[in-house]
């Protein structure tokens, strides 16, 4: 079995054409600023993906029009790495971000929701590219291939192949009979959630392009913001508790929003994977709370616990945003932020990270075992929400968190020619595997990655799509066994 490669370049041609649509909110902002290097930057890049897509979608017509599980793995990883490449392109034609490499991470960070940054000045580009720069959030978040699923029907192709390969974001259950039908609702119930965060953003006296920009970092859990002290430049208590919300709400696994319509609210939160995320949070953010108001960091309470709220859920939902530097705060704190760097939020969120249902199952196997070593005759399976889980299932998470582990390590080797600190080279490779943003040191939240090499910065921006693509899909096609379907 080999790959169709006129069908990969026939959705492809669907990618180009959804990127040209996507930059044209951000060509608007350039004409409504009268930003003529954005706007000539833009303008010519969407007539590039217009062009590309035209052209790849007449020119070349599969024999036929049925997919393969090993086209989506291709598909799915060309998609986030042409978005990447293309979506460097304004930055670097209008002079905003003159390096390549540099748009190249900062766009590779956008589309992955990861918001790690090379910027030093962010408030010194054009309003346009910060636009730009936090609305890749916004299509990396659900994700371009979710949208892209949504439009397959149109040219012939079932998008439940795609979708299967797509396995970070809302993963596509049959929550309607037809995939297509799927990717809308679940897009609908992403636009709602964009809307009200802007409405009630705005509310707390934030302007319109503010609330849009810090939205698409909310609801896609990326982090980039258009000011360099992130959310602690608004200075507002009303503002964090309502990115507190939404981050923790796109936290959540996207299916348990149509349990919840349609099953009520007892089955919402019955859910096991739900009840640990809101266990962590809640515990992480006591115990935090505690040891750094104990420790003399804040004279008001309220401002000790809302910081608290607000970087734990931030990191949990691997979304990034700052209000303060957890860098300076108490040893006990900062182990317990490394240790939510490493968790993740719900599986099926438009968060990153290791994912709570892989922990949740490793840790009842461990138990297991524990039980096995005392009982070795008896039968103990593994369950989560009182349903077993299959052997199979268990086996490829077990290979996950092995393959996650081995990843970090082997890309902190990598990234230690940079001859940097330790807790700089482990947390920046961990952020960027992670999705996550801001790391410890060098990278802590009130730092950058501009102090890398351009070498490290592609190996970054390669990790990103990885940690993004939750790593099988990306390493897959690096297997010569993906492309010679002879081998055994």
């Amino acid at each position: 079995m080999t790959v169709n490669f006129n069908n990969v370049i026939k959705i492809m041609s669907i990618i180009f054409f959804v990127l040209g649509f996507s930059m044209i909110p951000a060509l608007l902002v350039a004409v409504i600023y009268d930003e003529t290097a954005s706007f000539t930057a833009f303008s010519s890049i969407i007539l590039l993906c217009f062009g590309t897509g035209y052209v790849f979608h007449k020119m070349y017509q599969p024999a036929e029009l049925k997919l393969k599980e090993r086209d989506g793995f291709l598909i799915v990883a060309l998609c986030w790495l042409v978005a990447s490449l293309v979506g460097a392109l304004p930055f670097v034609m209008s002079g905003a971000i003159p390096s390549y490499i540099d748009a190249f991470f900062e766009t590779c960070s956008g589309f992955s929701t990861t918001g790690c940054s090379i910027l030093n000045d962010i408030e010194a580009l054009p309003k346009s590219m910060l636009f730009w720069r936090s609305f890749t959030h916004w299509l990396g978040g659900m994700g371009i291939i979710v949208f892209a699923t949504a439009l397959l029907p149109s040219i012939g192709i079932k998008g439940q192949i795609i979708a299967s390969a797509e396995t970070p974001g809302p993963t596509l259950d049959k929550i309607s009979p037809r995939f297509s039908d799927t990717a809308r609702n679940l897009y609908l119930i992403y636009i709602l959630f964009s809307v009200v965060e802007v409405l009630l953003l705005m509310a707390g006296k934030m302007n319109l392009y503010d609330a849009l920009v810090h939205t698409f970092g909310t609801v896609g859990t990326g982090g980039f913001s258009s000011y360099g002290d992130s959310i602690a430049h608004f200075d507002s208590g009303y503002i964090q508790w309502v990115i507190i919300i939404f981050m923790l709400l796109c936290g959540i696994n996207f299916n348990l929003y149509f349990v919840l319509l349609k099953r009520g609210i007892r089955n919402f939160f019955s859910d096991s994977e739900l009840k640990l995320y809101l266990l962590i949070i809640a515990g992480i953010t006591l115990a935090i709370f505690l040891n750094v108001y104990q420790a003399g960091h804040y004279e008001s309470i309220g401002k000790a616990f809302t910081d608290s709220a607000f970087q734990v859920v931030s990191i949990i939902t691997t979304t990034g945003y700052a209000t303060c530097d957890y860098d300076i705060w108490p040893t006990f704190s900062r182990m317990l932020i490394f240790i939510l760097m490493l968790t993740g939020a719900c599986s099926s969120s438009t968060g990153g990270g290791v994912k709570l249902i892989r922990i949740l199952v490793a840790l009842k196997m461990v138990r297991r075992g524990v039980s096995l070593k005392l009982h070795p005759n008896r039968f103990i399976p593994v369950t989560v929400g009182n349903r077993p889980v299959p052997q199979e299932v268990a086996t490829n998470i077990a290979n996950f968190i092995f393959l996650y582990i081995f990843v970090v390590f082997a890309g902190a080797a990598v990234i230690s020619l940079n001859g940097f600190d330790l807790m700089t080279t482990i947390s920046s490779v961990m952020t960027c595997v992670g999705n996550i943003g801001p790391g410890f040191n060098l990278v802590g939240p009130s730092m950058n990655f501009a102090i890398f090499s351009d070498f490290s910065k592609v190996f970054f921006s390669l990790l990103m799509i990885a940690g993004r693509l939750e790593l099988f899909t990306f390493f897959m096609l690096l297997s010569p066994h993906y492309w010679n379907a002879n081998k055994v």
